[in-house]
């Protein structure tokens, strides 16, 4: 009974920026880990960054130094800042969320996708 909802999705030129945000809400007694997917078409989807409860992140080599992961957990939102986008960004964009409903359940929760698209 959880929603996560992504915002933030458009058309951008290269070097453009984009900031994506994801809202959780519903049946949550606690989040652990956040996170965004992305897929191109015809690719596989693949892990674009995590934040984890405490603030920990991972980022994928190929946005490394341009892309930001944070998140506000009083608010159960997870951002993406995304600078220096290039056309090969350009995919629908996935929120990813560990969801606790109990103190003893878990389980992955998604959001619906926003593209993003970069072209000149």
């Amino acid at each position: 009974q959880v929603q996560l909802v992504e915002s933030g999705g458009g058309l951008v030129q290269p070097g453009g920026s984009l900031r994506l945000s994801c809202g959780a809400s519903g049946n949550i007694f606690s989040i652990d880990a956040m996170g965004w997917y992305r897929q191109a078409p015809g690719k596989q989807r693949e892990l674009v960054a995590t934040v984890t409860s405490g603030g920990s992140t991972k980022y994928v080599d190929s946005v490394k130094g341009r892309f930001t992961i944070s998140r506000d957990n009083a608010k159960n939102t997870v951002y993406l800042q995304m600078n220096s986008l290039k056309p090969e960004d350009t995919a629908v964009y996935y929120c990813n969320a560990n969801i606790s409903p109990t103190i003893w359940d878990t389980y992955d929760a998604w959001g619906q996708g926003t593209q993003v698209t970069v072209s000149s």
